[in-house]
């Protein structure tokens, strides 16, 4: 990309607001609408709420890491940025769609490029049934929750419990349960990026259950549907010898 137009976005926090005023300093920039990239500064929660909040514009972003974990991050400099994005390797990543039914019929819609979860909202375990593709394939799963992760969310809140590392390029998704209880052997299931996911809530009333897509959470669900949207996508860049795929691999094998 040959002299492209940046954008600079940070997130709240002190260092990275100090970032965006130096790099403002030594770069041109304009407005997010007339950039050709997006440099975001700050951690992966930042970086989510940008490809959220810019997805519209269908702007690559480049991210660099002033956070405190920064694993879909690069690392961040300052005196080689052009260099950098001129040689930036591309992955484009699609986000899960979640349509969720409340109680009093309300319909709720949200995207996310990490997970889609469901967590109990009392002390009282969740009973859940989920369908793939309209086949029930858990009757009731007995549990602290479920959630569907991304192959780009996979190393996230789905790590943490104990779900599997997704590669990029797979064209699968992680079903994970949280703390289940029953099926007790139960450890999981790898699915097609195509496939349906529906989640019921068995004896809501008493077990009530609620769900999370990214950062958008919705209490006292009732159904829960999930599945990719291929419609949409936002195109992230990483630098060749430090790209997203690469730091999913050497995931697998760290202790």
């Amino acid at each position: 990309m040959a002299d492209p137009k940046i954008a600079f976005v940070a997130g709240k926090s002190d260092t990275a607001q100090d970032a965006m005023s130096r790099l403002c300093g030594m770069y041109d920039h304009v407005t997010p609408d007339k950039a050709d990239v997006i440099v975001a500064l700050g951690g992966d929660g930042y970086m989510l709420r940008t490809l959220h909040k810019y997805l519209h514009l269908n702007k690559p972003v480049f991210g660099m890491n002033r956070g405190s974990v920064g694993f879909l991050m690069n690392e961040y400099r300052e005196d080689d940025l052009m260099e950098r994005i001129s040689r930036m390797e591309s992955f484009e990543i699609h986000p899960l769609r979640m349509e969720a039914q409340c109680k009093g019929g309300k319909i709720h819609e949200a995207i996310a490029f990490n997970e889609v979860s469901l967590f109990r909202e009392t002390g009282q375990a969740a009973h859940i049934r989920v369908s793939v593709d309209g086949v029930v394939r858990l009757d009731e799963m007995v549990c602290d929750g479920l959630l569907i992760s991304t192959p780009a969310g996979s190393t996230a809140y789905n790590m943490s419990a104990y779900g599997p590392i997704l590669p990029l390029g797979a064209g699968v998704l992680a079903l994970t349960a949280i703390s289940a209880y029953r099926p007790r052997r139960w450890r999981g299931a790898i699915l097609p990026h195509s496939a349906s996911v529906n989640f019921e809530i068995i004896n809501d009333e008493k077990r009530p259950v609620g769900v999370s897509a990214d950062f958008n959470e919705f209490r006292d669900v009732l159904n829960v549907k999930v599945y990719e949207d291929r419609s949409l996508y936002s195109m992230v860049l990483y630098d060749p010898e430090h790209n997203l795929e690469e730091r999913i691999l050497q995931e697998q094998f760290m202790g």
